[in-house]
Parts: C-alpha cells; structure tokens; sequence
C-alpha cells in the first residue's frame, strides 16, 4: 500500500508516513510520505539540473517515452482504475473509463508534438523591414510545477505531465493527498521507461506549506494547477513572473428550451449533474427552463435522477459512490437545507447516508438562492424557471464563474446567439456543459481560471516562443 517519492529517477522512503482511508469502507488503502519543503526545494533543483538534457532531448526519444508510458497503462488498466476506486471512491466503471482517457491524453500529447512548429515571418512586409531570414521556434520553459485535484487523480496528472515531458520540460508534481498510490504508480511508469530522461520527472506530497514552497521558488517557470479558487488566489499572489496556468471551479448551467428533445435533455443533465457525485469542475448545476415545458421537464428530470445507482463503487452498474469526505457531504446537506429554508423544494426527498448522498433535484430556485450562487460540488442541481433565451443568458452569466455551459434546442438562429452571448470557456450545444473531450482546448474565464488544457494547448502554455532573424 505505500506509496513512496520519486527524487528525479531516484525511489525514497520518508520514515513519516500519512495514511489514506477509503472513503467507502473507511480501511486504509494507501500511504504516502509526509514530505517537507526541504523536499520540494530538492525536486525543484533536481529538475533544474536535468532541463540541460531535456531540452536537449531528441523528439523521436521523447515521443517514445510517452507511447511507452501508454503501452504500460493498456497492461495495467484494472490495477489503476481499482486504485482509483480505493483512494477516492470512484465507481469502478467510470475508474475505468478515466484509465482509458488516460490512455489517450498521453498518446495525443506525443502525436501532436510531433507536429507542433514554429514558422516564417515575412520581415519586408512593411516599409521599415527589409528582406531577412527570420522564424520562430517554441522553446521549453524549463521547469514545470503540476498540482492536481482528487476527483480526477490520474487523468488530470496526464493533462499535465504528458505535455510538459515531451516538450522538454522537466517536472515537480504534487499531486492531490487524497490519491497518493494512484499518481505513484503513474509517474513510477514514466520514471521506469527504457525511453525516459533521467530527473526528469519528480514526486512530492505533502500540504499548503510544500505547496508554497513550490510556487515561490524562482526555479520553477510554469505552474499548472487545478484546483479551488481561493488556493488559485493564493498562487497568482506567490508566484511571481512566471506563467501560471489555473483551472479553477465551476458553476455549469444549460438552457432548456421549449423546441429541444426533453427526453433527451433530462437523461444527459441528470449524467452531467451527478457523475463522480458533482464533484466535477463542469458539473452541472444550473439548468434554466423555458416556462412553457418547466412542469414537462421537472417530472422528466426526477424520474432520470432516481434511476441511477447509488452504492458499492466496487460493483459495475453504480452510477455514484460516496463524496470524498465527510465534511463534503455534511456542506452538501448544508446546501440542501439551506435552499428549503429560502423557498426551494426538493423533486423527491434528500437521503444521504454518511458520505453517500443521493441525487438532489431542487426545484422553485431564485437568483438569490446560495445554491445558484456558489460552486457545490456535489450531486445536487437547481431548476430555475425562465421565460424565454434572454432572460437565460442573463442569469447564466451573471456568475463570477464561467467554464462551460450549454443549451438545449433545435432553434438555430438559438444556437448561434448562445455560441455569441454565453460567457464561458466552452460552450455545448445540445448536450451537458459537463461534456470534455481530452483534444479539445479546455479552460475557462473568470474566476474559473486561465490559460487551457488539452495536450496541444497544455504544451503551447508549458513553452516560450524564440524569435529568430538571420540577416
């Protein structure tokens, strides 16, 4: 069950362990050293050293290295995604289906690399040019600091290693404490590689103050981090000139409109509102219903919610697990409540069960209800009747967030305004705002971050461009 650091290529064992409990059964699942920021301090110079042969590497080995990497997450598929299921309670079947995206974030990174260039410029196109040989070429940044939430422990590390390695960087990862066995035995492949750059790659765990450590050290050139808000407040305050990359929360709504298959929308937003328990930076949480088909959709939208399968994330047909932790279900019970006071009413009765908390549908949700304000996290969603589009993409908007959202229609004059006026980093049509695919360039604005992810995008964030002229 231990879970040990990786120094660049060197393994350690820390004397001082910390344990992590399943959030299902409460048995230990794995351990994981408590480090220090003496720790992080000697990753970050450890990588500094090893930036002199990464961004020396040749492509063709680097490339190599992640192909590799995705051969052995193929061999390995049912050991990670039950690791996943242990250390956060993920149901097994959708563990498996993050292997599988996996998979597929770290063969994209090493196909698009392939094909990322710079190009000519042409330096006589204006009057005060004159003819030249000129380009540009994108660089390593050098140093890659990466810290990576729970709710997705292994895909969301791909989104950040894969590009940041076969670019040329070199890497510090801190990942999430709530899965230290499922980021070790992923960076143990990389490490382990026949292909692999030695130091390249390091591990650290630890909390706040090697957090810090990290993101203040002028060693480091990019920091990518997912997480919360007010820890990505903390790291635009620290971390100095660098670049930061920092995708943040979420509060996904969609549009239901009157012309829309209301069968079809109910199904998709009770998958986007209560996969992995709402504990998605895209988790729905907003949907804004046409007036004429509230009553017709509402009746549709709870009778989609109480056919998921809530239970062991150990059995293939569970839908939903438990919450994280406690605290994050007693916060989520807080929500509920706290709604019913202000006039909200639940489709059909709360239950929750320790950390288990079942689908919430609430209904007769006001603009200035706490639970259309802030992120929950956590598998409820709000019904918010509207009259028409404009009145939907006021309120929509009208939130600090702005990552994805979505709409319902077969209006398509409907579509292109909601493509023009939503202000997100994504926008869906005809589906959940919680709809990502791994290629695409994904982000948000506001509060919910900046820069984006997606293997081609991640690396355009994770290089510098160098400008060359020959005269």
């Amino acid at each position: 069950m231990q879970a040990n650091i990786f120094f660049g290529s060197q393994e350690a064992t820390k004397e001082y362990l910390s344990e992590r409990c399943s959030p299902y059964h409460g048995e230990v699942v794995s351990t994981a050293p408590i480090c220090t920021q003496d720790d992080a301090l000697k990753a970050l110079k450890i990588a500094q050293n090893a930036t002199l042969k990464t961004k020396t590497s040749p492509l063709a080995q680097r490339c190599s290295w992640l192909l590799d990497v995705a051969a052995k997450l193929r061999q390995n598929k049912e050991d990670l995604a039950k690791t996943i299921t242990d250390e956060v309670g993920k149901p097994i079947a959708f563990a498996r289906v993050e292997v599988e995206r996996c998979i597929e974030t770290v063969t994209l990174a090493a196909e698009t690399m392939r094909t990322m260039h710079g190009e000519t410029i042409n330096t006589d196109a204006m009057g005060s040019g004159k003819k030249t040989t000129a380009f540009f070429s994108r660089e390593a940044a050098g140093v890659v600091v990466a810290i990576t939430p729970f709710n997705f422990p292994l895909n969301l590390v791909a989104h950040k290693l894969a590009p940041a390695l076969v670019a040329g960087n070199a890497v510090v990862l801190k990942p999430t404490p709530e899965a230290p066995l499922t980021a070790y035995k992923f960076a143990k492949l990389f490490v382990e590689s026949e292909f692999a750059i030695e130091d390249a790659l390091s591990v650290v765990y630890g909390d706040a103050e090697v957090g810090s450590a990290l993101i203040r050290s002028d060693i480091a050139r990019v920091i990518s981090f997912t997480g919360s808000v007010p820890v990505g407040k903390i790291i635009t305050q620290n971390a100095g000139i660098k670049k930061v990359s920092l995708e943040l929360g979420g509060n996904a709504a969609t549009f239901v409109e009157k012309s829309a298959d209301l069968q079809l929308a109910a199904s998709r937003c009770a998958l986007g509102a209560f996969v992995n328990s709402g504990q998605v930076c895209i988790s729905l949480q907003r949907i804004y219903v046409d007036a004429t088909v509230y009553d017709e959709f509402a009746q549709l939208m709870a009778e989609e919610s109480q056919k998921l399968v809530v239970g062991s994330p150990y059995e293939s047909d569970t839908f939903m697990g438990p919450l994280i932790d406690m605290e994050s279900a007693d916060r989520a019970m807080h929500w509920v409540e706290s709604a019913i006071e202000e006039g909200a009413r639940p489709l059909f009765p709360p239950h929750r069960e320790g950390r288990m908390f079942h689908p919430c549908v609430m209904a007769d949700v006001t603009d200035e209800m706490a639970i259309v304000c802030e992120e929950v996290f956590a598998p409820i969603v709000s019904l918010v009747k509207v009259e028409n589009f404009d009145e939907a993409i006021i309120k929509m908007n009208n939130s600090p967030y702005g990552l994805q959202f979505s709409i319902f229609t077969n209006d398509l004059k409907m579509t292109q305004k909601a493509i023009s006026e939503l202000d997100a980093g994504g926008i869906v049509i005809n589906d959940m705002p919680t709809l990502r695919f791994d290629i695409q360039p994904y982000g948000g604005v506001k509060l919910s971050g900046v820069g984006r992810e997606g293997p081609r995008f991640a690396i355009e964030e994770m290089t510098e461009i160098k400008s060359v002229v020959i005269c």
